[in-house]
């Protein structure tokens, strides 16, 4: 075998070293080429610290001293003839110190399955995309007036086979998509996907950011599941995690024998609490790396967003670390300035080249501006997770029925922010996980009979809610256990009758959701949102009014959140004319008492909580009645 010497590219150098290298997967890692009428595979790795790098693989017995690599501007490259898909490689690193181990490529496209950690040469070219009408439909930048209702998934627990194994990308990309498309949600999101080697960390501590996991089939596989989900109409959201990185030794971790790709101060570069290193957000290199494996997964895998994991993190220097062990940036204050400033970069170079996309924040935080644009000084994104609706709402449905009174504040005070930020409403998996309790079982109640009436009350207040719709599996159709995510959700559960009524619940209200524009076409404006009676705390009701851009489309949704109906309930209404109910929790068919209003309900001038018309309407127990106005014709 007769090395041929690389062809180093200055200007790809230069620009990863200035932190604008924006696809430098196209050049680092190892890449099927032809050299000289010669076809192998060129490697190139970024170790600028190292005194030796080698290429040790499968095919010269793990010993790298016969395949020494180049360095050339803190670059070591080589180009091995006769390599071919599907060989195992690693770099062996020589430090300054004279240590010597072995390193997974940063930006393999493939790895072993664990907890086998060696990387895979694999071509991600040639695969036959049948996209195009996806990919042609999602042109204009219209999503923030458009529904938007998202399936979080966990693969390796969605379901899995009798013998406890996992369902294969192909496998999933029948069952997961079909179940998805006919329950009416418009994307999946998958949670993190990039290859890690602990199955109990979800995805969340990663090892090779450019390897999609090898758990459930090839890179090709995969891109088969989004191909399929687009051919369905479904868009395909992955949470991301730039926030952090494990400490694996195969991993990113003291790479080259040095801190290389976090910070070199364990106060700025570590995180206790996780256990995990964080990444050095000042050092271009590394910026390079992330913006591009951001843009990798969207070049690459056709992927339509992001949920970026942790972003509250990357925003202070004192992300839980105890005060007396508080740092500051230079200007005295908290802040993590390189964080912020890797965020906005992020989302600029994002938006400049996929202005489609879906940039999601997973933000805790307080932090003004998150979805506010670079230009205008905020981070970027163009959705944040609103989290205090999350645990505002459920810490009021934990409550018995005679504590709620006096506390509806828990569930209307989010309705004060509602356009400060473009927000999504989630109700993810982070609730679900032991010991928090399932959706279901965080339900107060005396039987399942109001359990179920409260979630289904809660789930319509949230679908009337300002802001976008995220819902973990087994939520839809009432899982009772906590999420475990070393096992299937419990399908068993849809032989019961109070399943089945409650998953065709969820799937009628996300269809009507998708259906009725009100609901979504001006989430994030003044004028699509009213609160008629915000909190009638005597009655624990609350009453929102919503609005398409025609206004003459406007839904009434009427949350009861107490076991007492309401015979004839006088309702202030802003419009004369009449009024049908177009949806009802209560239905007997979603397991309710069946009290319903089947007449159309015409306004009378009998002047009620402010407005000089009201309609009489039935409000059944821990249930909620939508109603549409329909305006009199002519």
């Amino acid at each position: 075998m007769t090395l041929i010497a690389s062809k180093s590219n200055t200007d790809d150098f230069y620009l990863l070293h200035e932190g604008t290298q924006y696809q430098s997967y196209q050049f680092l890692g190892a890449h099927l080429e032809e050299r000289e009428g010669c076809k192998g595979v060129n490697f190139a790795v970024w170790a600028p610290n190292a005194k030796q790098v080698n290429v040790s693989g499968s095919f010269n017995g793990w010993d790298g001293t016969h395949h020494a690599m180049t360095m050339q501007e803190g670059i070591w490259t080589l180009f091995i003839p006769e390599l071919e898909e599907g060989t195992l490689y690693k770099y062996e690193i020589v430090t300054l110190d004279g240590d010597r181990y072995l390193k997974a490529d940063p930006y393999a496209f493939h790895t072993e399955v664990r907890p086998e950690t060696a990387s895979i040469i694999a071509s991600l070219e040639n695969y036959e995309w049948q996209d195009e009408d996806w990919l042609e439909n999602n042109t204009s930048n219209q999503h923030l007036q458009q529904p938007l209702l998202i399936y979080e998934v966990h693969l390796g627990s969605w379901r899995r086979k009798e013998d406890g194994g996992f369902y294969s990308y192909v496998e999933l990309a029948d069952e997961l998509v079909d179940y998805v498309h006919d329950r009416g949600y418009t994307h999946i999101e998958l949670m993190p996907l990039a290859e890690h080697p602990l199955d109990s960390s979800w995805g969340y501590q990663v090892t090779s950011y450019y390897s999609v996991t090898s758990r459930f089939g090839s890179p090709k596989d995969f891109m088969y599941f989004v191909d399929r989900c687009h051919q369905k109409g479904i868009g395909v959201i992955m949470d991301w995690v730039p926030a952090h990185f494990c400490r694996d030794a195969h991993g990113l971790s003291r790479f080259d024998g040095s801190p290389l790709y976090e910070y070199a101060d364990s106060r700025k570069g570590e995180n206790p609490t996780w256990g995990t290193y964080i990444f050095d957000y000042g050092k271009p290199e590394v910026v390079s790396f992330l913006i591009s494996n951001a843009l990798f997964w969207m070049d690459m895998y056709h992927v339509d967003g992001l949920r970026v994991d942790a972003v509250y993190s990357l925003l202070t220097l004192n992300f839980n670390r105890p005060e007396e062990e508080y740092i500051q940036n230079e200007y005295g204050g908290e802040e993590n300035l390189e964080g912020i400033a890797f965020l906005q970069k992020l989302n600029a170079v994002v938006f400049s080249r996929y202005p489609n996309v879906l940039m999601i924040a997973e933000d805790s935080s307080a932090y003004p501006g998150v979805t506010t644009s670079v230009e205008h000084g905020g981070l970027g994104f163009n959705y944040k997770w609103n989290l205090a609706f999350t645990w505002d709402t459920l810490e009021f449905m934990k409550k018995n029925q005679n504590e709620r009174s006096g506390q509806e504040d828990r569930l209307t005070r989010s309705l004060l922010g509602t356009t400060e930020e473009n927000y999504v409403l989630p109700y993810s998996h982070d609730e679900m996980d032991y010991p928090k309790k399932s959706l279901v079982g965080k339900m107060s109640g005396e039987d399942n009979w109001q359990r179920f009436a409260n979630l289904r009350v809660l789930y319509t207040y949230m679908m009337g809610h300002p802001g976008k719709k995220l819902l973990f599996m087994g939520t839809e159709f009432g899982q009772m256990d906590d999420w475990n995510a070393e096992d299937s959700l419990a399908w068993g559960l849809l032989k019961n009758e109070e399943h089945q009524q409650f998953a065709e619940f969820v799937k009628q209200m996300n269809h009507f959701y998708i259906d009725e524009k009100a609901l979504w076409e001006l989430d994030f404006e003044s004028d699509g949102f009213t609160s008629l009676v915000a909190d009638d705390k005597e009655d624990s009701l609350v009453t929102l009014l919503r609005k398409s851009k025609t206004n003459h489309e406007q839904l009434i949704i009427i949350s009861n959140f107490k076991l007492e109906a309401h015979e004839g309930y006088r309702l202030g209404v802003m419009e004369p004319g009449r009024y049908q109910e177009v949806f009802n929790s209560d239905k007997l068919e979603f397991g309710g008492s069946g009290i319903t209003n089947d007449n159309s309900l015409e306004t009378e001038e009998w002047s009620c909580q402010g407005y000089p018309q009201s309609i009489s309407v039935h409000i059944p127990p821990l249930a909620a009645v939508i109603l549409k106005y329909m305006p009199t014709e002519g």
